[in-house]
């Protein structure tokens, strides 16, 4: 059975950590408009970025300058240049899970 395209792992290309003065600072991921299709991602929304250490909410952009099969990350912990993640979209529509959440 072929892999699911939503959850097809992405190699960390570049990987940006930012200090606490820089203006521009948080988890955020860019993938390709290709991967982000795929995923049903659209510009500004949230996903789970889950790399081999933990998985984190990140901000997507997405950016046709990063290749297909690569991401960006920047500021999201547990993840290095090289690694292999997933970015999925967040299921936020379950209602078994709803208890959870504050």
């Amino acid at each position: 059975m072929p892999e699911d395209a939503r959850s097809r792992v992405l190699r960390v290309a570049t990987f940006v950590g930012t200090r606490a003065t820089d203006p521009d600072r948080g988890p955020q991921v860019r993938i390709n408009s290709e991967d982000a299709r795929s995923r049903l991602l659209i510009d500004g929304e949230l996903a789970w970025v889950q790399g081999p250490r933990r998985q984190e909410l990140a901000t997507v952009v997405v950016d046709d300058s990063v290749k297909r099969g690569d991401c960006g990350l920047r500021d999201v912990a547990g993840a290095s240049v090289s690694e292999l993640v997933r970015v999925t979209k967040p299921d936020l529509d379950s209602h078994t899970r709803r208890g959870f959440f504050a």
